[in-house]
């Protein structure tokens, strides 16, 4: 059990630095672009925020809806 901590724990900060090397190798190496991608904007994707929005608030009132299924049920078997 110890042993498979410790290897795990090893796995997990070598992958940890891997991804921390490569993440400093990619900002070196996207610095000359930084000018053109801070020009850039997001008004032309309005309707994907939109879609986002319209779903999520779907998915919140299917989760509602099945909550007050389920408390329903529940009160019917409390009877």
């Amino acid at each position: 059990m110890k042993n498979s901590t410790i290897r795990a724990v090893a796995l997990s900060l070598a992958a940890l630095a891997i991804m921390a090397v490569r993440g400093v190798a990619q900002e070196s190496a996207a610095m000359p672009q930084a000018s053109a991608l801070a020009e850039q904007n997001l008004r032309p994707y309005w309707h994907v925020f939109a879609a986002y929005a319209l779903v999520i608030v779907l998915i919140g009132g299917w989760a509602v809806s099945i909550a007050r299924r389920l408390r329903a049920i529940e009160d019917r078997l409390a009877d």
